[in-house]
C-alpha cells in the first residue's frame, strides 16, 4: 500500500508527533544519520526532519520507503492498535491506526509476532475507479489479499494477479507492486503483510 503524488491526504489518521518520535528512535537504534535515512528512502531530507518534528504529516508512500530502509513493519512508525482481550473486544483508549493510500484505505487490525516474522493483518476498502502502486518494502516481505466483495487487480507491476469475491490472492512485495478496482464495485479485502526480521 502507499500513497501516490496525487494524493494529498495524510498517509495516517492523527498521530504525527507520535509517528516522528518512533522514527527518530528506530533511526537512532540502528545508528543511521537523518541524512543517510532520507537520501536511502529518496525523500527530502527537509522533509523527514519535519515529520521527526511533528511537523509535516506524511504521505504513506514516505512512510513505506522510510519503513523499508529500517527493514521494520509499517506498524513500528505508525503505531499498533489496542490490545484485544478475551471476548474479542479491544482494550484500552488508543485508536485503532487508518493508513490512507492513492486507492486504498486500511484499517490496522492486529499485528503478530513470531520468532523470525511480524504479521499485519488490515482490513482494506478500494474505491471503484482507483489504483496505486506502492513502492518496494524489504527484502522478503509478502502481501496476502483475501477478497470479500468486487474485482481486484494487484501485485508485483509486470506480473499482476487477478481475484474475485472468495478469492485470495499472494505475492512478494520486495518488487513495486499495484492495486486497481476493476468494475464500478468498491473493494472489500483483508491484506496479511508478512514482514522477516532482518
Amino acid at each position: 500500500m502507499d500513497s501516490g503524488a496525487q494524493s494529498p491526504r495524510p498517509g495516517v489518521d492523527g498521530g504525527t508527533p507520535d509517528i516522528g518520535r518512533r522514527i527518530r528512535r528506530l533511526r537512532e537504534e540502528r545508528g543511521i544519520s537523518l541524512s543517510a535515512l532520507a537520501r536511502a528512502a529518496g525523500v527530502g531530507k527537509a522533509t523527514l526532519s519535519g515529520l521527526e518534528n511533528g511537523t509535516r504529516n506524511p504521505t504513506l508512500e514516505t512512510l513505506w520507503a522510510i519503513t523499508a530502509e529500517l527493514g521494520v513493519p509499517l506498524a513500528m512508525a505508525v503505531g499498533t492498535p489496542p490490545p484485544v482481550d478475551a471476548s474479542g473486544s479491544g482494550t484500552g483508549t488508543r485508536a485503532i491506526p487508518v493508513v490512507h493510500g492513492t486507492a486504498v484505505e486500511g484499517t490496522l487490525l492486529q499485528v503478530f509476532e513470531d520468532e523470525e516474522v511480524t504479521y499485519e493483518l488490515y482490513r482494506v476498502v478500494l474505491r471503484a475507479g482507483t489504483t496505486q502502486v506502492s513502492p518496494a518494502h524489504h527484502e522478503g516481505v509478502t502481501e496476502h489479499v483475501t477478497v470479500f466483495a468486487g474485482t481486484l487487480s494487484a501485485g508485483p507491476v509486470e506480473a499482476p494477479l487477478r481475484a474475485g469475491p472468495g478469492e485470495h490472492i499472494s505475492w512478494r512485495s520486495d518488487v513495486p507492486h499495484a492495486y486497481a478496482v476493476l468494475g464500478d464495485r468498491d473493494v472489500h479485502a483483508s491484506l496479511l503483510i508478512r514482514y522477516p526480521r532482518r
